[in-house]
Protein backbone atom coordinates (compact mmCIF):
# COMPACT_ATOMS: atom_id res chain seq x y z
CA UNK A 1 0.00 0.00 0.00
CA UNK A 2 2.63 2.22 -0.96
CA UNK A 3 2.08 6.16 -2.23
CA UNK A 4 2.59 6.88 -5.79
CA UNK A 5 2.21 9.92 -6.28
CA UNK A 6 1.75 10.61 -10.06
CA UNK A 7 0.54 14.12 -11.44
CA UNK A 8 -0.22 14.77 -7.87
CA UNK A 9 -2.87 11.96 -7.90
CA UNK A 10 -2.30 9.91 -5.10
CA UNK A 11 -2.53 6.14 -6.49
CA UNK A 12 -2.71 2.94 -4.44
CA UNK A 13 -3.96 -0.89 -4.24
CA UNK A 14 -5.78 -3.07 -1.42
CA UNK A 15 -7.72 -6.60 -1.31
CA UNK A 16 -10.32 -4.13 0.43
CA UNK A 17 -11.87 -0.47 0.41
CA UNK A 18 -14.19 0.47 2.61
CA UNK A 19 -15.88 3.85 2.30
CA UNK A 20 -17.23 5.14 5.50
CA UNK A 21 -15.34 5.51 8.78
CA UNK A 22 -18.21 5.48 11.14
CA UNK A 23 -19.18 2.20 13.29
CA UNK A 24 -19.81 0.28 10.56
CA UNK A 25 -16.95 1.23 8.16
CA UNK A 26 -14.72 0.86 10.64
CA UNK A 27 -15.74 -2.66 11.98
CA UNK A 28 -15.64 -3.39 8.05
CA UNK A 29 -11.84 -2.77 8.34
CA UNK A 30 -10.99 -4.21 10.99
CA UNK A 31 -12.56 -7.38 10.54
CA UNK A 32 -11.26 -7.33 6.94
CA UNK A 33 -8.00 -6.66 7.87
CA UNK A 34 -7.82 -9.39 10.98
CA UNK A 35 -8.70 -11.99 8.26
CA UNK A 36 -5.54 -11.06 6.27
CA UNK A 37 -6.54 -8.72 3.77
CA UNK A 38 -4.48 -5.35 2.82
CA UNK A 39 -7.13 -2.29 3.75
CA UNK A 40 -7.94 1.15 2.93
CA UNK A 41 -10.72 3.43 4.45
CA UNK A 42 -11.50 6.07 3.39
CA UNK A 43 -13.86 8.64 5.08
CA UNK A 44 -15.60 11.81 3.91
CA UNK A 45 -14.71 13.46 7.51
CA UNK A 46 -12.50 12.63 9.97
CA UNK A 47 -12.48 9.07 10.74
CA UNK A 48 -13.99 8.38 14.72
CA UNK A 49 -15.49 12.14 14.61
CA UNK A 50 -17.32 12.53 11.79
CA UNK A 51 -21.20 10.90 11.12
CA UNK A 52 -24.04 10.24 13.42
CA UNK A 53 -22.35 8.34 16.10
CA UNK A 54 -19.50 9.92 17.24
CA UNK A 55 -20.36 13.46 18.40
CA UNK A 56 -23.72 11.64 20.92
CA UNK A 57 -24.10 8.67 23.39
CA UNK A 58 -26.58 5.08 21.51
CA UNK A 59 -28.36 2.37 23.26
CA UNK A 60 -26.84 -0.62 21.68
CA UNK A 61 -29.34 -3.79 20.80
CA UNK A 62 -27.25 -6.25 23.15
CA UNK A 63 -29.42 -8.84 24.77
CA UNK A 64 -27.89 -12.14 26.76
CA UNK A 65 -28.04 -15.37 25.01
CA UNK A 66 -31.27 -16.10 27.03
CA UNK A 67 -34.21 -17.07 24.89
CA UNK A 68 -36.69 -15.51 27.08
CA UNK A 69 -34.94 -12.45 26.62
CA UNK A 70 -34.01 -12.80 22.93
CA UNK A 71 -37.51 -13.52 22.11
CA UNK A 72 -38.70 -10.43 24.18
CA UNK A 73 -35.93 -8.48 21.95
CA UNK A 74 -37.07 -9.71 18.66
CA UNK A 75 -41.02 -8.88 19.39
CA UNK A 76 -39.61 -5.53 20.62
CA UNK A 77 -40.42 -3.62 17.24
CA UNK A 78 -41.79 -6.19 15.14
CA UNK A 79 -45.18 -4.95 15.00
CA UNK A 80 -44.09 -1.24 15.15
CA UNK A 81 -42.18 -2.54 11.60
CA UNK A 82 -45.27 -3.82 10.05
CA UNK A 83 -44.06 -7.55 10.63
CA UNK A 84 -41.33 -7.35 8.10
CA UNK A 85 -38.45 -8.32 10.15
CA UNK A 86 -36.94 -11.97 10.09
CA UNK A 87 -36.26 -13.83 12.93
CA UNK A 88 -32.48 -15.44 11.45
CA UNK A 89 -31.56 -12.10 10.55
CA UNK A 90 -32.30 -10.80 14.28
CA UNK A 91 -30.65 -13.84 15.82
CA UNK A 92 -27.13 -13.67 13.95
CA UNK A 93 -27.19 -9.83 14.48
CA UNK A 94 -28.03 -10.58 18.22
CA UNK A 95 -25.19 -13.31 18.29
CA UNK A 96 -22.86 -10.76 16.66
CA UNK A 97 -23.21 -7.39 18.82
CA UNK A 98 -23.21 -9.52 21.63
CA UNK A 99 -19.70 -10.59 20.70
CA UNK A 100 -18.68 -7.05 19.65
CA UNK A 101 -19.24 -5.56 22.32
CA UNK A 102 -17.99 -8.20 25.20
CA UNK A 103 -14.69 -7.66 22.30
CA UNK A 104 -15.32 -3.74 22.83
CA UNK A 105 -14.57 -4.78 26.89
CA UNK A 106 -11.43 -6.56 26.09
CA UNK A 107 -9.95 -3.75 23.69
CA UNK A 108 -10.79 -0.99 25.91
CA UNK A 109 -13.70 0.37 25.88
CA UNK A 110 -14.73 1.79 29.73
CA UNK A 111 -17.95 0.78 30.23
CA UNK A 112 -19.43 1.63 33.37
CA UNK A 113 -20.73 -0.26 36.07
CA UNK A 114 -23.96 -1.49 37.08
CA UNK A 115 -25.62 -1.75 40.00
CA UNK A 116 -24.19 -4.75 40.84
CA UNK A 117 -20.50 -4.22 39.73
CA UNK A 118 -21.31 -5.63 36.28
CA UNK A 119 -19.98 -3.98 33.02
CA UNK A 120 -22.80 -2.09 31.75
CA UNK A 121 -22.87 -2.88 27.80
CA UNK A 122 -26.37 -1.68 26.43
CA UNK A 123 -24.82 1.60 25.58
CA UNK A 124 -21.85 3.53 24.02
CA UNK A 125 -20.50 7.18 24.37
CA UNK A 126 -20.06 7.88 20.89
CA UNK A 127 -16.51 9.83 21.14
CA UNK A 128 -14.90 7.23 23.21
CA UNK A 129 -16.10 4.53 21.13
CA UNK A 130 -15.34 6.03 18.24
CA UNK A 131 -11.72 7.04 19.29
CA UNK A 132 -11.35 3.38 20.17
CA UNK A 133 -12.44 2.03 16.66
CA UNK A 134 -9.92 4.33 14.93
CA UNK A 135 -7.13 3.36 16.90
CA UNK A 136 -8.31 -0.39 16.37
CA UNK A 137 -8.21 0.18 12.75
CA UNK A 138 -4.44 1.51 13.05
CA UNK A 139 -3.15 -0.54 14.73
CA UNK A 140 -4.49 -3.34 12.64
CA UNK A 141 -2.28 -2.06 9.84
CA UNK A 142 -5.48 -0.31 7.90
CA UNK A 143 -4.08 2.76 6.00
CA UNK A 144 -6.65 5.65 7.10
CA UNK A 145 -7.24 8.54 4.37
CA UNK A 146 -9.60 11.59 6.34
CA UNK A 147 -11.02 14.34 4.19
CA UNK A 148 -10.90 11.83 1.62
CA UNK A 149 -14.86 11.81 0.21
CA UNK A 150 -15.36 9.26 -3.04
CA UNK A 151 -16.64 11.03 -6.51
CA UNK A 152 -16.76 7.60 -8.53
CA UNK A 153 -16.69 4.07 -8.28
CA UNK A 154 -14.71 1.88 -10.45
CA UNK A 155 -15.36 -1.56 -11.82
CA UNK A 156 -14.70 -4.31 -14.63
CA UNK A 157 -16.16 -7.62 -15.69
CA UNK A 158 -15.68 -9.08 -12.23
CA UNK A 159 -16.95 -6.33 -10.31
CA UNK A 160 -16.43 -2.93 -8.50
CA UNK A 161 -13.03 -3.31 -7.96
CA UNK A 162 -12.07 0.12 -6.28
CA UNK A 163 -13.30 4.03 -6.13
CA UNK A 164 -11.86 7.23 -7.32
CA UNK A 165 -12.13 10.61 -4.69
CA UNK A 166 -10.59 14.00 -4.04
CA UNK A 167 -8.71 14.81 -0.59
CA UNK A 168 -10.24 17.88 0.24
CA UNK A 169 -7.74 19.77 2.16
CA UNK A 170 -4.77 19.57 -0.17
CA UNK A 171 -7.02 19.36 -3.31
CA UNK A 172 -5.38 16.45 -4.76
CA UNK A 173 -7.25 13.45 -6.37
CA UNK A 174 -6.31 9.90 -5.22
CA UNK A 175 -7.16 6.46 -7.01
CA UNK A 176 -7.56 2.79 -5.07
CA UNK A 177 -7.60 -0.22 -7.06
CA UNK A 178 -9.22 -2.71 -4.33
CA UNK A 179 -10.08 -6.59 -5.02
CA UNK A 180 -13.58 -5.48 -3.18
CA UNK A 181 -15.37 -2.50 -2.00
CA UNK A 182 -17.84 -1.94 1.27
CA UNK A 183 -19.80 0.85 0.59
CA UNK A 184 -20.82 1.97 4.50
CA UNK A 185 -21.35 5.72 4.53
CA UNK A 186 -24.47 6.20 6.30
CA UNK A 187 -27.79 7.47 5.36
CA UNK A 188 -29.12 10.53 4.17
CA UNK A 189 -30.69 13.53 6.49
CA UNK A 190 -30.54 15.76 3.92
CA UNK A 191 -28.53 18.27 5.23
CA UNK A 192 -31.62 19.10 8.28
CA UNK A 193 -28.62 20.54 10.34
CA UNK A 194 -29.19 17.34 12.73
CA UNK A 195 -26.41 16.59 14.92
CA UNK A 196 -23.93 14.79 13.26
CA UNK A 197 -25.58 14.32 9.94
CA UNK A 198 -23.84 17.07 7.73
CA UNK A 199 -21.65 14.40 5.87
CA UNK A 200 -24.64 11.77 5.33
CA UNK A 201 -26.00 13.29 2.06
CA UNK A 202 -26.87 9.98 0.23
CA UNK A 203 -23.36 9.46 -1.35
CA UNK A 204 -23.09 5.64 -0.77
CA UNK A 205 -26.91 5.25 -2.40
CA UNK A 206 -25.36 6.85 -5.83
CA UNK A 207 -22.18 4.92 -6.18
CA UNK A 208 -24.06 2.15 -5.78
CA UNK A 209 -26.97 2.25 -8.07
CA UNK A 210 -24.19 3.61 -10.53
CA UNK A 211 -22.43 0.64 -10.41
CA UNK A 212 -26.14 -1.46 -10.48
CA UNK A 213 -27.00 -1.74 -7.02
CA UNK A 214 -30.72 -1.79 -6.10
CA UNK A 215 -32.26 -1.07 -2.99
CA UNK A 216 -34.66 -2.41 -0.26
CA UNK A 217 -37.59 -0.14 1.77
CA UNK A 218 -36.92 3.18 0.24
CA UNK A 219 -40.54 4.14 1.51
CA UNK A 220 -39.17 3.82 4.93
CA UNK A 221 -37.17 7.08 4.81
CA UNK A 222 -38.97 9.61 6.53
CA UNK A 223 -37.93 9.41 9.90
CA UNK A 224 -38.30 12.31 12.14
CA UNK A 225 -36.95 13.03 15.53
CA UNK A 226 -38.06 15.76 18.35
CA UNK A 227 -35.93 18.30 18.92
CA UNK A 228 -35.66 21.41 20.97
CA UNK A 229 -36.32 24.82 18.60
CA UNK A 230 -33.06 25.62 19.60
CA UNK A 231 -30.79 22.79 19.00
CA UNK A 232 -29.69 20.44 16.64
CA UNK A 233 -29.55 17.12 19.03
CA UNK A 234 -32.00 14.92 18.03
CA UNK A 235 -32.29 12.18 20.99
CA UNK A 236 -35.71 11.27 20.48
CA UNK A 237 -35.08 8.45 23.17
CA UNK A 238 -34.99 10.86 26.28
CA UNK A 239 -38.75 12.17 25.11
CA UNK A 240 -40.23 8.71 26.54
CA UNK A 241 -39.96 10.90 29.85
CA UNK A 242 -41.76 13.79 28.75
CA UNK A 243 -44.87 15.31 28.42
CA UNK A 244 -46.01 17.65 25.69
CA UNK A 245 -48.38 21.10 25.97
CA UNK A 246 -50.28 23.38 24.37
CA UNK A 247 -48.58 27.51 25.06
CA UNK A 248 -51.17 27.57 27.63
CA UNK A 249 -50.20 24.75 29.21
CA UNK A 250 -52.44 22.37 29.12
CA UNK A 251 -51.96 18.52 27.56
CA UNK A 252 -51.55 18.05 23.76
CA UNK A 253 -52.94 14.70 23.93
CA UNK A 254 -51.45 11.40 22.31
CA UNK A 255 -48.54 13.15 21.56
CA UNK A 256 -44.98 11.02 22.34
CA UNK A 257 -41.77 10.09 20.96
CA UNK A 258 -42.86 6.78 19.47
CA UNK A 259 -46.03 6.30 18.32
CA UNK A 260 -47.38 10.58 18.74
CA UNK A 261 -44.54 12.11 16.54
CA UNK A 262 -47.74 12.83 13.88
CA UNK A 263 -49.46 14.99 16.68
CA UNK A 264 -46.59 17.21 17.01
CA UNK A 265 -46.53 17.40 13.47
CA UNK A 266 -49.88 18.01 12.95
CA UNK A 267 -49.78 20.59 15.34
CA UNK A 268 -47.24 22.54 13.98
CA UNK A 269 -48.47 22.42 10.64
CA UNK A 270 -51.31 24.42 11.90
CA UNK A 271 -49.44 26.87 13.38
CA UNK A 272 -49.82 25.20 17.17
CA UNK A 273 -46.75 25.56 19.14
CA UNK A 274 -45.67 22.36 20.78
CA UNK A 275 -43.78 22.61 23.95
CA UNK A 276 -41.84 19.27 26.15
CA UNK A 277 -41.07 18.99 29.53
CA UNK A 278 -38.98 16.07 30.88
CA UNK A 279 -41.12 16.31 33.65
CA UNK A 280 -42.03 12.76 33.86
CA UNK A 281 -37.92 11.43 34.33
CA UNK A 282 -37.85 9.72 37.90
CA UNK A 283 -36.00 12.11 40.30
CA UNK A 284 -33.03 9.16 40.49
CA UNK A 285 -32.37 8.59 37.15
CA UNK A 286 -31.98 11.84 36.18
CA UNK A 287 -28.37 12.73 36.82
CA UNK A 288 -27.54 9.33 35.00
CA UNK A 289 -29.59 10.68 32.12
CA UNK A 290 -27.17 13.96 32.02
CA UNK A 291 -24.00 11.42 32.17
CA UNK A 292 -25.26 9.77 29.46
CA UNK A 293 -25.78 12.38 27.08
CA UNK A 294 -23.86 15.49 27.95
CA UNK A 295 -24.37 16.98 24.42
CA UNK A 296 -28.09 16.72 25.10
CA UNK A 297 -28.09 19.22 27.72
CA UNK A 298 -25.79 21.79 26.57
CA UNK A 299 -28.13 24.03 24.84
CA UNK A 300 -30.45 23.88 27.88
CA UNK A 301 -27.60 25.11 30.26
CA UNK A 302 -26.33 27.68 28.01
CA UNK A 303 -30.53 29.09 27.78
CA UNK A 304 -30.80 28.49 31.46
CA UNK A 305 -33.48 25.90 31.07
CA UNK A 306 -34.22 22.94 33.60
CA UNK A 307 -35.91 20.44 30.96
CA UNK A 308 -37.23 18.01 33.74
CA UNK A 309 -38.65 21.26 35.10
CA UNK A 310 -39.59 23.89 32.91
CA UNK A 311 -41.55 24.11 29.29
CA UNK A 312 -39.58 24.42 26.30
CA UNK A 313 -40.39 24.72 22.59
CA UNK A 314 -40.25 21.39 20.27
CA UNK A 315 -40.39 20.67 16.41
CA UNK A 316 -39.32 17.47 14.33
CA UNK A 317 -36.39 17.35 12.46
CA UNK A 318 -35.78 15.24 9.36
CA UNK A 319 -33.61 12.98 9.87
CA UNK A 320 -34.41 10.59 6.47
CA UNK A 321 -32.78 7.45 6.08
CA UNK A 322 -30.20 7.71 8.74
CA UNK A 323 -33.20 6.63 11.63
CA UNK A 324 -35.25 4.90 8.63
CA UNK A 325 -34.64 1.26 7.84
CA UNK A 326 -34.67 1.91 4.14
CA UNK A 327 -31.32 1.55 1.94
CA UNK A 328 -29.24 -0.89 -0.31
CA UNK A 329 -29.90 -3.98 -0.46
CA UNK A 330 -28.04 -7.14 0.79
CA UNK A 331 -28.83 -10.28 -0.47
CA UNK A 332 -26.97 -13.13 1.74
CA UNK A 333 -24.97 -12.67 4.97
CA UNK A 334 -21.99 -11.70 4.35
CA UNK A 335 -24.16 -8.61 3.47
CA UNK A 336 -23.54 -8.66 -0.70
CA UNK A 337 -24.88 -6.56 -2.71
CA UNK A 338 -26.41 -7.83 -6.74
CA UNK A 339 -22.92 -6.34 -7.80
CA UNK A 340 -19.97 -8.64 -7.41
CA UNK A 341 -17.39 -6.83 -5.77
CA UNK A 342 -19.99 -4.48 -3.64
CA UNK A 343 -20.96 -5.01 0.06
CA UNK A 344 -23.11 -2.75 2.14
CA UNK A 345 -23.15 -2.03 5.92
CA UNK A 346 -24.43 -0.13 8.31
CA UNK A 347 -27.45 2.69 7.41
CA UNK A 348 -25.87 2.41 4.13
CA UNK A 349 -27.38 -1.14 3.77
CA UNK A 350 -31.51 -1.79 4.65
CA UNK A 351 -32.48 -2.50 8.03
CA UNK A 352 -35.73 -3.84 7.82
CA UNK A 353 -34.22 -7.08 7.96
CA UNK A 354 -33.94 -6.84 11.75
CA UNK A 355 -36.45 -3.19 11.79
CA UNK A 356 -39.29 -3.62 9.47
CA UNK A 357 -40.09 -0.59 8.91
CA UNK A 358 -40.15 1.10 11.92
CA UNK A 359 -37.50 3.41 12.54
CA UNK A 360 -33.79 1.49 13.45
CA UNK A 361 -32.53 4.41 15.21
CA UNK A 362 -30.40 4.32 18.46
CA UNK A 363 -30.18 0.96 19.68
CA UNK A 364 -30.99 -0.94 16.69
CA UNK A 365 -28.85 1.07 14.32
CA UNK A 366 -26.24 0.62 16.48
CA UNK A 367 -25.78 -2.85 16.84
CA UNK A 368 -27.00 -3.49 12.91
CA UNK A 369 -24.00 -0.44 12.09
CA UNK A 370 -21.14 -3.33 14.39
CA UNK A 371 -22.70 -6.40 13.19
CA UNK A 372 -23.57 -5.41 9.21
CA UNK A 373 -19.68 -3.79 9.19
CA UNK A 374 -18.12 -7.28 10.40
CA UNK A 375 -20.39 -9.44 7.92
CA UNK A 376 -19.48 -6.74 5.31
CA UNK A 377 -15.40 -7.55 5.70
CA UNK A 378 -15.55 -10.91 6.18
CA UNK A 379 -17.80 -11.18 3.20
CA UNK A 380 -15.16 -8.52 1.17
CA UNK A 381 -12.10 -10.32 2.56
CA UNK A 382 -12.81 -13.69 0.71
CA UNK A 383 -14.16 -12.49 -2.45
CA UNK A 384 -10.86 -10.32 -2.75
CA UNK A 385 -8.94 -13.10 -1.69
CA UNK A 386 -10.56 -16.00 -4.10
CA UNK A 387 -9.93 -13.32 -7.24
CA UNK A 388 -6.45 -14.10 -6.58
CA UNK A 389 -3.92 -12.43 -9.17
CA UNK A 390 -6.71 -11.44 -11.36
CA UNK A 391 -6.97 -8.27 -8.96
CA UNK A 392 -3.98 -6.97 -11.11
CA UNK A 393 -5.20 -7.34 -14.32
CA UNK A 394 -8.43 -5.47 -14.23
CA UNK A 395 -8.67 -2.70 -16.67
CA UNK A 396 -11.15 -0.74 -14.39
CA UNK A 397 -13.32 2.11 -15.43
CA UNK A 398 -15.57 5.07 -13.61
CA UNK A 399 -19.17 3.86 -13.56
CA UNK A 400 -20.47 7.14 -12.47
CA UNK A 401 -23.06 9.08 -14.09
CA UNK A 402 -21.63 12.65 -13.70
CA UNK A 403 -18.70 13.90 -16.20
CA UNK A 404 -16.23 15.26 -14.49
CA UNK A 405 -13.22 17.63 -16.11
CA UNK A 406 -10.63 18.62 -14.38
CA UNK A 407 -10.31 22.44 -14.90
CA UNK A 408 -12.88 25.33 -16.99
CA UNK A 409 -16.41 25.28 -16.41
CA UNK A 410 -18.23 22.47 -14.23
CA UNK A 411 -19.40 22.49 -11.29
CA UNK A 412 -21.25 25.44 -9.53
CA UNK A 413 -21.57 26.41 -6.05
CA UNK A 414 -24.94 28.66 -6.93
CA UNK A 415 -26.53 25.98 -8.72
CA UNK A 416 -25.57 22.95 -6.01
CA UNK A 417 -26.68 24.95 -3.33
CA UNK A 418 -30.30 25.83 -5.14
CA UNK A 419 -30.45 22.10 -6.15
CA UNK A 420 -29.86 21.09 -2.19
CA UNK A 421 -32.42 23.56 -1.26
CA UNK A 422 -34.91 22.66 -4.53
CA UNK A 423 -34.75 18.28 -3.11
CA UNK A 424 -35.09 20.09 0.90
CA UNK A 425 -38.60 21.82 0.00
CA UNK A 426 -39.52 17.98 -1.04
CA UNK A 427 -38.71 16.43 1.77
CA UNK A 428 -38.40 18.34 4.50
CA UNK A 429 -42.29 19.59 4.95
CA UNK A 430 -44.75 17.14 6.95
CA UNK A 431 -47.06 17.69 4.78
CA UNK A 432 -45.43 16.27 1.55
CA UNK A 433 -42.76 13.57 3.29
CA UNK A 434 -44.68 12.82 6.54
CA UNK A 435 -48.24 12.69 5.74
CA UNK A 436 -47.92 11.26 2.11
CA UNK A 437 -50.51 11.17 -0.41
CA UNK A 438 -50.71 10.61 -3.67
CA UNK A 439 -50.79 13.82 -5.29
CA UNK A 440 -48.38 14.86 -3.40
CA UNK A 441 -45.91 12.55 -4.66
CA UNK A 442 -46.66 13.03 -7.99
CA UNK A 443 -46.16 16.44 -7.54
CA UNK A 444 -42.74 16.37 -5.37
CA UNK A 445 -41.71 13.35 -8.38
CA UNK A 446 -42.35 15.84 -10.95
CA UNK A 447 -39.93 18.49 -9.60
CA UNK A 448 -37.54 16.09 -8.39
CA UNK A 449 -37.39 14.46 -11.81
CA UNK A 450 -36.84 17.82 -13.48
CA UNK A 451 -33.94 18.84 -11.15
CA UNK A 452 -32.52 14.96 -11.48
CA UNK A 453 -31.98 15.56 -15.56
CA UNK A 454 -30.74 19.03 -15.15
CA UNK A 455 -27.97 18.01 -12.57
CA UNK A 456 -27.33 15.03 -14.89
CA UNK A 457 -26.59 17.62 -17.79
CA UNK A 458 -24.00 19.16 -15.55
CA UNK A 459 -20.53 18.43 -15.39
CA UNK A 460 -18.68 18.52 -11.74
CA UNK A 461 -14.79 19.81 -11.53
CA UNK A 462 -12.70 17.69 -9.44
CA UNK A 463 -12.63 19.95 -6.26
CA UNK A 464 -15.10 20.59 -3.61
CA UNK A 465 -17.57 22.04 -5.85
CA UNK A 466 -17.44 18.75 -7.47
CA UNK A 467 -17.86 17.35 -4.14
CA UNK A 468 -21.13 19.71 -3.45
CA UNK A 469 -22.60 18.73 -7.15
CA UNK A 470 -22.36 15.00 -6.29
CA UNK A 471 -24.46 15.65 -2.98
CA UNK A 472 -26.86 17.46 -4.78
CA UNK A 473 -27.22 14.58 -6.92
CA UNK A 474 -27.03 11.90 -4.12
CA UNK A 475 -29.88 13.85 -2.49
CA UNK A 476 -32.18 13.93 -5.42
CA UNK A 477 -31.96 10.09 -6.39
CA UNK A 478 -32.50 9.27 -2.74
CA UNK A 479 -35.59 11.20 -2.64
CA UNK A 480 -36.67 9.31 -5.89
CA UNK A 481 -36.02 6.39 -4.81
CA UNK A 482 -37.97 7.09 -1.71
CA UNK A 483 -41.04 8.64 -3.04
CA UNK A 484 -40.90 6.06 -5.91
CA UNK A 485 -41.54 3.58 -3.15
CA UNK A 486 -43.91 5.38 -1.69
CA UNK A 487 -46.41 5.64 -4.38
CA UNK A 488 -46.27 1.47 -4.49
CA UNK A 489 -47.01 0.91 -1.07
CA UNK A 490 -50.82 1.94 -0.75
CA UNK A 491 -51.04 1.70 2.48
CA UNK A 492 -49.81 3.15 6.08
CA UNK A 493 -47.27 0.60 7.64
CA UNK A 494 -44.29 1.12 9.83
CA UNK A 495 -43.35 4.58 9.33
CA UNK A 496 -44.81 4.74 6.13
CA UNK A 497 -48.07 6.83 6.23
CA UNK A 498 -50.88 7.32 3.49
CA UNK A 499 -53.26 9.99 4.56
CA UNK A 500 -55.07 8.38 1.19
CA UNK A 501 -54.43 4.79 2.54
CA UNK A 502 -54.34 4.93 6.49
CA UNK A 503 -54.85 1.51 7.43
CA UNK A 504 -52.35 -1.64 6.98
CA UNK A 505 -53.56 -3.84 4.19
CA UNK A 506 -52.38 -7.35 5.12
CA UNK A 507 -51.57 -8.38 1.39
CA UNK A 508 -49.19 -6.15 1.24
CA UNK A 509 -46.71 -7.65 3.70
CA UNK A 510 -43.73 -7.41 1.07
CA UNK A 511 -40.90 -5.56 0.64
CA UNK A 512 -40.42 -3.31 -2.13
CA UNK A 513 -36.92 -3.60 -4.05
CA UNK A 514 -36.54 -0.23 -6.46
CA UNK A 515 -33.42 0.87 -8.70
CA UNK A 516 -32.79 3.04 -11.40
CA UNK A 517 -31.22 6.31 -12.39
CA UNK A 518 -32.39 8.19 -15.05
CA UNK A 519 -35.92 5.88 -14.74
CA UNK A 520 -36.43 4.86 -11.52
CA UNK A 521 -38.01 1.33 -10.91
CA UNK A 522 -40.02 -0.52 -8.18
CA UNK A 523 -41.00 -4.23 -8.07
CA UNK A 524 -42.74 -6.43 -4.95
CA UNK A 525 -40.53 -8.82 -3.44
CA UNK A 526 -41.61 -11.77 -2.23
CA UNK A 527 -43.30 -12.12 1.50
CA UNK A 528 -40.61 -12.52 4.03
CA UNK A 529 -39.82 -15.43 4.99
CA UNK A 530 -39.95 -16.80 8.50
CA UNK A 531 -40.84 -13.51 9.38
CA UNK A 532 -43.19 -13.78 12.56
CA UNK A 533 -40.81 -14.05 16.28
CA UNK A 534 -41.00 -17.71 17.83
Amino acid sequence: MAKVWEDQELRLSADVLVIGGGPAGTWAALTASTNGSKVILVDKGYCGTSGATAPSGTGVWYIKPEEKLREEARQSRYLLGGKLAEVPWMNRVLDRTYENMNKLGTLGYPFPKDDVGDPYKRGLQGPEYMKLMRKLVQKAGVQILDHSPVLELLADEHGVGGATGIRTQTGQTWTVHAGAVVIATGGCAFLSKALGTNVLTGDGYLLAAEAGADFSGMEFSNAYAICPTFSSVTKTAYYRYASFYYEDGTIVEGAGSQRGRSIIARNLLQGRQVYASLDQAPEDIRPLLRVNQTNFFLPFDRLGIDPFKDKFPVTLRLEGTVRGTGGIRVVDEKCSTIVPGLYAAGDAATRELICGGFTGGGSHNAAWAMSSGSFAGEGASQFARELGDKAARRQLKSVSTTTFTKSGTGSDKAKSSEAIRAVQEEVMPYDRNLFRTQKGLEGSLNRLDGLWHDLREREATLDLEGVRHREATAMTATARWMYNTAQVRTETRGMHKREDFPDLDSTQGYRLISGGLDQVWVHKAEETKEAVPQ
